[in-house]
């Protein structure tokens, strides 16, 4: 799970970058400034979730259940949460209605949260 979460990380990462430049030359121009603005939200929150992932896969050690589910609500969460932002986003572009996607999107946010909190518990219970 270690290999995992690190592999991951630097994947969200990499991702990050390439799609944020990609939002500012190229979407730039073909997108209203909300939507870029959306667009930009998803990619900052996947480059967010890369840090975790690599943090966590340095720190934790994925002996227990509640640090691998730790690593998988994170990666999850950032899947669900920034993928269905970039299609919402680029949905007038594509000409298509992917409005089915907005549920996604809390559901990401909410896997990604509890992927802080299972955090926050680790810390308090091994005193770090």
């Amino acid at each position: 799970m270690k290999t995992i979460t690190l592999i991951f990380g630097a994947v969200y990462g990499m991702l990050s970058v390439i799609l944020g430049a990609f939002g500012a030359h190229a979407l730039k121009k073909i997108l209203s400034v909300e939507r870029l603005e959306s667009f930009e939200t998803g990619v900052r929150y996947q480059m967010y979730a890369a840090f975790f992932l690599l943090i966590i896969g340095y720190i934790l050690k994925f002996e227990t259940t509640s640090e691998k589910w730790t690593s998988i609500l994170m990666i999850a969460g950032t899947l669900l949460f920034s993928v269905s932002i970039y299609f919402l986003s680029l949905q007038d572009y594509l000409g298509v209605n992917l409005k089915f996607l907005g549920p996604i999107t809390p559901l990401g946010g909410l896997f990604m949260i509890l992927s802080w909190g299972m955090l926050i518990l680790y810390f308090a219970k091994n005193r770090i």
